[in-house]
């Protein structure tokens, strides 16, 4: 393995203890949810968009809030309902008597954390008001073009499609989420404890912002001085390559899940403290970057298997890589 530079050990060591810090902020609100919390982190320095999809009460806007509140950057909330239009979110050009001009009042949308809440509850053409945002990070309306500020995380939640009064979110839109999380229900103890913390008051108005966006943008940066060996870049090539050769799938994950997969394998090793990616930072990732990227095939579907079965055999299948 490449020696690694000083000045890359010491970012690397930065990072892990800033994203320390964050954990420690976010753990004060949301209970036994670590592994969450630390894909969260990736996602933010990777620079993607989560997606965090489960029935309702589990937590899900709660860790929206908390991670909102940890960090100190603008932030807006989308409450997502059937009657919301595109220029509800992108914002939308007033003509002004005084002036007689027209002028730009921005969405929720121009910020730096937006919560999408309930965004499958929206119809597809404002769900894809979104789109441009989250790939190109600005919005054009009536022709004009803005840039949005960095860093831009949006956080979505949704419950499940089979609930009444939801509306599937295109597989376009889904590729531009870089991870989709399950909250899971609590276990005893972990129920217990979160009712002791907020038998007084939430404890989400107690958080204070532990990074600023500009420390944000920094590690953002050192991010990219994380070493990866030639032969785990190609593993995680394999596994993407293998989701387009696999029988039960009518399409697998594009040239921008390699991109995706890459770059939170990278978050995902320097917030474990390491200035290079291992294979089982990899193989850790793939199961909640992959799946929502495929499209099953009918006869796949029939036999009631889904795409996170497809990926873990796939993960099965793969050779690992071992390292000297």
């Amino acid at each position: 393995m490449t020696s690694i530079d000083q000045t890359t050990a010491n970012a690397v060591a930065t990072i892990a203890a800033t994203g320390a810090r964050i954990k420690s902020s976010i753990s004060q609100v949301i209970v036994g949810k670590d592994d969450v919390i630390d894909l969260v982190l990736v996602a933010m320095l990777a620079e993607g968009h989560i997606l965090v999809e489960d029935v309702p009460g589990t937590g899900k806007t709660t860790l929206a809030k908390a991670i909102a509140r940890s960090l100190d950057c603008t932030f807006r909330r989308i409450q997502f309902t059937p009657d919301l239009i595109p220029s509800d979110v992108t914002g939308i050009n007033v003509y002004n008597q005084r002036s007689g001009e027209f002028q730009f009042r921005p969405g929720p949308l121009i910020s730096q954390i937006v919560l999408a809440d309930e965004i499958n509850r929206a119809t597809p053409r404002t769900q894809s008001a979104l789109l441009e945002a989250m790939e190109e990070r600005q919005v054009t309306v009536d022709g004009e073009t803005l840039v949005l500020p960095r860093p831009f995380l949006v956080l979505a939640t949704q419950n499940p499609i089979e609930l009444e009064g939801t509306f599937p979110l295109p597989e376009a839109q889904l590729d531009r989420f870089l991870l989709k999380l399950k909250m899971g229900y609590p276990d005893d103890a972990e129920e217990d404890e979160m009712l002791l913390r907020f038998q007084q008051r939430s404890p989400l108005t107690a958080l204070e912002p532990v990074v600023t966006g500009d420390e944000l943008l920094r590690l953002i940066d050192a991010v990219a001085s994380v070493y990866c060996e030639p032969v785990v870049r190609r593993y995680a090539l394999s596994l993407v390559r293998a989701t387009r050769e696999h029988p039960g799938l009518e399409l697998g994950a594009s040239p921008r899940a390699s991109l995706a997969l890459f770059r939170a394998a990278r978050a995902l090793a320097a917030v474990r403290g390491r200035a290079y990616i291992l294979p089982d930072d990899i193989k850790h990732i793939a199961p909640h970057l992959l799946p929502h990227r495929l499209i099953l095939s009918s006869q796949t579907r029939l036999r009631g298997r889904n795409a996170d079965t497809i990926v873990q055999e796939i993960l099965d299948s793969v050779p690992v890589p071992v390292l000297e």
